[in-house]
C-alpha cells in the first residue's frame, strides 16, 4: 500500500530522468564495451586516443600493435616466449638487448624493454664494466675477431668488449666483434632494409615468399604456392633440402670447388653425385671407384665389378662384406679412411708417401709433424703417428721440457690467457706453457682456449684425416683443400 501521490511522484521522476538523458551530450558509443561488458561511455576517438602512445597522431597503431583496445584500455596479446605488458603493451620481457647470447649480458635485468644494469656495469646491454682491470694489450686481444682485426674495424674496444660504431643511431652494426653490418641490406633505390620485402640478419637479406634478389628487389611472376610446388622434389622436400627455391626454380648447393658443374643437380636437386663416391675414394675424381658411371647418385658398374660403389671385383673370392671387414681393422672406415680397399687389401694414399702405412693404413706419421713440418719438435722420433720423446722432454709433439729454469711466478705469467685465467681454466701450467687437460681430448691451443670439436669433420674424421685441427680450423696437408680437408687438389692418383 503506497501513500497517496506516490504514483504521481514516480511519473515526475521518470520524466525528469528522460529529459536529463535527452539533454545530456551523447558521448558514448553503444558499439564499444568496457571490460565489464557494459556499453563504453567514451567516444571511439577518445577510446583510441587513450590506447595510443603520447604524441602519436590519429590512425597510428593502437596498443603498439601488441593488443586490442577496449574502451580506452589495452588488452595485451599473449605471445611466445613471453607476454606483452604495460599500460599500452609497450613492454615485453624478451625485447632487451643481448650480448654474447645473454640478455643484458648476464649483468642486469630486463625492465620494460631496457636493461637495468647491476652495479659495476653499463651499456645498452650492460656489457661494459665501469672499472677495467685489464691491460690495453689483453683488452685488444679479447676484441679481435677470427681474422685478428679489432672489432672488425667497425668499433672500438672497451675493456675487452667491442662498442660498435652506430653514430647514426640506427644500430645497424652489431655483434660481439661488430661483425654484422645491416647497412649491407639497404636497397639503394628505396633506401629500405631488404627493399621492404624481407628481414636482414647480419648483413644478409632473407626474403618474403614471392621476392628474391640480394636485397629482395625482384618479385616473382608466379604465386608463392606455385613456386613451392615446382620446387618440391619427389620425396616431398623443397629442392630435396639441397638447394634454394627462387621463383619456382631450384638453385642447388654447389659443392664443386672449381665452381663448375656441381655434385648436386637435377630440376629439384634430387641427384647427389656424392652418393657415388666411396668414403675411401675421396682422393680422386673418379666416381663409382673408377669402375662405373654415376647416374643421379646411383652407380652403374662396368663388367667385372659390383657393389654399391662398384668397389668389388667379381673375380675376388671374398664377398663385398668380407672384403670391407678385412680392410677395416680397428677403424670403422675401410683402410682407416686413408686408402682404397680391393678384395680385402688396402692400398694407402697418397701413394709413395711412406708416412702413411700399415695393413689397414692405420699409421699416419704426418700426425707427428707441426705446422712447419718438424717431426716431434726435433726432440723425438715418430712411431705409427705417435711421438717417442728423447730423455728430458714430453708432450704430444715433445714440446715440454721436464726440467724448468724459471720461477713459478714467471711460469704462471706466461700461461695466462687473454682474460687473465691460467690456461683458460682447462689445463695446467708447466715452464710457461699450458698442458691441456687429457680428459678433454678436444681442448687445445697455446692457452687451452681452443675446441677441436669446432673443426669440420668428413667421414667421421676431424679434418678428414688429411690435416690437423688448429684452434677450430683445419690446416690441410699439401694437396688437400676444403673446410674439412676433404677435397683432393693434387695429382690424380692412378
Amino acid at each position: 500500500m503506497h501513500p497517496p501521490g506516490f504514483k504521481n511522484f514516480l511519473l515526475l521522476v521518470s520524466s525528469l530522468f528522460f529529459i536529463g538523458l535527452s539533454a545530456a551530450p551523447q558521448s558514448f558509443s553503444p558499439s564499444l564495451r568496457s571490460l565489464s561488458g557494459a556499453p563504453c561511455r567514451l567516444s571511439r576517438a577518445e577510446s583510441e586516443r587513450r590506447c595510443r602512445a603520447p604524441g602519436q597522431p590519429p590512425g597510428s597503431a593502437l596498443c603498439h600493435d601488441r593488443g586490442r583496445c577496449e574502451c580506452g584500455v589495452c588488452i595485451c596479446h599473449v605471445t611466445e616466449p613471453g607476454t606483452y605488458f604495460g599500460p599500452l603493451c609497450e613492454c615485453h620481457d624478451w625485447v632487451c638487448e643481448t650480448y654474447d647470447g645473454k640478455t643484458c649480458a648476464g649483468h642486469g635485468t630486463c625492465d620494460c624493454g631496457k636493461c637495468k644494469c647491476d652495479v659495476g656495469w653499463s651499456g645498452e646491454a650492460c656489457q661494459y664494466p665501469t672499472k677495467c682491470d685489464l691491460t690495453k694489450k689483453i683488452s685488444n686481444q679479447m676484441c679481435k675477431n677470427s681474422q685478428d682485426v679489432i672489432c672488425s674495424n667497425a668499433g672500438t674496444c672497451h675493456c675487452g668488449r667491442c662498442k660498435c660504431d652506430n653514430s647514426d643511431g640506427h644500430g645497424l652494426i652489431y655483434g660481439k666483434f661488430c661483425e654484422c653490418d645491416d647497412r649491407e641490406c639497404i636497397d639503394d633505390e628505396t633506401e629500405e632494409i631488404c627493399g621492404g620485402h624481407g628481414k636482414c640478419y647480419c648483413g644478409n637479406c632473407y626474403c618474403e615468399a614471392g621476392w628474391h634478389g640480394d636485397k629482395c628487389e625482384f618479385q616473382c611472376d608466379i604465386t608463392p604456392w606455385e613456386s613451392k610446388r615446382r620446387c618440391t622434389s619427389p620425396d616431398g622436400k623443397v629442392c630435396s633440402n639441397r638447394g634454394t627455391c627462387v621463383c619456382g626454380e631450384c638453385s642447388c648447393h654447389d659443392v664443386d670447388p672449381t665452381g663448375d658443374w656441381g655434385d648436386i643437380h637435377g630440376d629439384t636437386c634430387e641427384c647427389d653425385e656424392r652418393d657415388c663416391r666411396a668414403v675411401y675414394d675421396r682422393y680422386s675424381d673418379d666416381f663409382c671407384s673408377g669402375h662405373g658411371q654415376c647416374n643421379c647418385g646411383r652407380c652403374d658398374c662396368r663388367a667385372g665389378w659390383y657393389g654399391k660403389k662398384c668397389e668389388h671385383p667379381k673375380n675376388c673370392p671374398l664377398s663385398a662384406e668380407e672384403s670391407t671387414r678385412k680392410c677395416q681393422g680397428s677403424s670403422d672406415l675401410p683402410c682407416s679412411g686413408r686408402g682404397r680397399c680391393e678384395c680385402g687389401r688396402c692400398t694407402c694414399y697418397p701413394p709413395g708417401d711412406s708416412r702413411v702405412y700399415g695393413k689397414t693404413c692405420e699409421c699416419d706419421d704426418r700426425r707427428c709433424e707441426d705446422l712447419d713440418g718438424v717431426v716431434c719438435g726435433g726432440r723425438g722420433t715418430c712411431s705409427c703417428g705417435r711421438c717417442v720423446c728423447e730423455k728430458g722432454w714430453f708432450g704430444k709433439l715433445c714440446q715440454h721440457p721436464r726440467k724448468c729454469n724459471m720461477t713459478e711466478e714467471q711460469s704462471r705469467s706466461l700461461c695466462e690467457s687473454a682474460d687473465g685465467t691460467l690456461c683458460s681454466g682447462k689445463g695446467s701450467c708447466h715452464c710457461g706453457k699450458c698442458i691441456c687437460s687429457g680428459e678433454e681430448w678436444y681442448i687445445s691451443g697455446e692457452f687451452c682456449d681452443c675446441d677441436d670439436r669446432d673443426c669440420d669433420k668428413h667421414d667421421g674424421l676431424i679434418c678428414t684425416g688429411n690435416g690437423i685441427c688448429s684452434c677450430g680450423n683445419c690446416e690441410c696437408w699439401d694437396g688437400w683443400n676444403g673446410n674439412a680437408c676433404e677435397i683432393w687438389l693434387g695429382t690424380e692418383y692412378p
